[in-house]
């Protein structure tokens, strides 16, 4: 009975529905500051723009994907599960799992150290569902996981910083291109499978995007500020059977849980053709050093642009808000070519209804 009671006194908390994310950098929100890692965005210039102008560990210049994400569906962004502050009413609004640096495998991001790799971050999901049923019952946990958004980017550095980390890397000797392609995709079944199993029921799950047209690419391997050819082909062969699994465990399920966001297609717009979406470049990192300002990490040494809304990307691999919001648009309302089956509009609408 105090477990309803509580429940219904903190209702209004998670009205806008809970929102969990799992995945990179793409759409870490502070996790990797509470660890021993490289791969962190906790210091000036990071940060620069959001509302406390302060680096939250976003790799942004303000909000993430996520952060809009929570902005749209009308709930307060979603605390890192290594905050300290995640606890209480603020864990039935969901919870931000992702590290940056991490992949579909184990051995992605080795470099960095000390990251929550993806196996990690669904246990991390389970013991998340303890402290809540502590809180609020098994059941009304149940039902808060089942009635969830769920966000999933991964993939970007399993090609970044793995197979075309160095030259001749161990999975680049292990496997040609597209049976490691093969490879990540089954291995990313296992863990969609496991995510469903854990009671997510709407879980939108990002492709790459155009990995070979970020700064830090170009930088590497860019004349004339053409994208890298080799990286855009490993995205071109991934992208495609990442659509096909959703389909199939789709099918399988007999539900449209999966709903695929063509990263790949909602950066290209911008990429290709940047001032028709008001950028100056989207070739040039706002914050960074060298060519393309796309060598090493944005730091307080680093060039920085005055305007970061003309920009679309903010540091050598990250885009900048406004770039993100764009995607989040696309997420939000695209049609078919970007979201499939359907955009979240028309997830929100359906869910409210049930």
């Amino acid at each position: 009975m105090c477990a309803i009671l509580s429940w219904n006194s903190l209702a209004p908390q998670a009205e806008g529905r809970a929102f969990f994310v799992f995945g990179d950098s793409l759409v870490d929100n502070g996790n990797n500051n509470y660890l021993a890692t490289t791969a962190r965005a906790d210091s000036y210039p990071y940060g620069i723009d959001s509302p406390s102008h302060r680096a939250s560990g976003r790799f942004s210049n303000g909000l993430n994907i996520p952060d809009i994400i929570s902005e749209k569906i009308g709930s307060e962004p979603t605390l890192p599960y290594l905050s300290p502050e995640l606890n209480g009413e603020k864990l039935l609004v969901g919870a931000n799992f992702a590290s940056a640096g991490i992949g579909i495998l184990n051995d992605t991001g080795v470099q960095f150290i000390n990251i929550i790799r993806i196996g990690r971050q669904l246990q991390l999901f389970e013991q998340y569902q303890q402290r809540v049923s502590a809180l609020i019952g098994e059941e009304q946990t149940g039902r808060l996981v089942n009635e969830a958004l769920v966000l999933i980017t991964l993939g970007g550095n399993d090609f970044v910083n793995n197979y075309y980390l160095v030259p001749f890397s161990a999975r680049s000797r292990q496997f040609a291109l597209p049976d490691y392609v093969v490879y990540l995709i089954s291995e990313y079944r296992k863990i969609l499978v496991r995510l469903y199993e854990l009671g997510a029921r709407r879980v939108l799950v990002t492709g790459t995007g155009p990995i070979g047209c970020v700064p830090a690419e170009l930088a590497l391997h860019s004349r004339n500020g053409e994208c890298y050819a080799e990286l855009q082909r490993a995205a071109d062969m991934f992208n495609p059977q990442l659509v096909q699994l959703l389909s199939q465990l789709n099918s399988q399920i007999a539900s449209p849980v999966f709903i695929s966001a063509n990263a790949f297609a909602m950066h290209l717009d911008f990429i290709t053709d940047p001032q028709a979406y008001g950028f100056v470049t989207s070739k040039v990192a706002c914050c960074g050093q060298g060519p393309y300002n796309g060598i090493g990490l944005c730091t307080p040494a680093s060039n920085l642009c005055p305007n970061r809304d003309i920009f679309a990307f903010w540091d050598p691999f990250h885009p900048s808000e406004r770039a993100n919001r764009l995607i989040v648009d696309k997420i939000m309302t695209g049609s078919t070519q970007y979201m499939n089956p359907m955009n979240l509009s028309t997830i929100l609408a359906l869910d409210s209804r049930t």
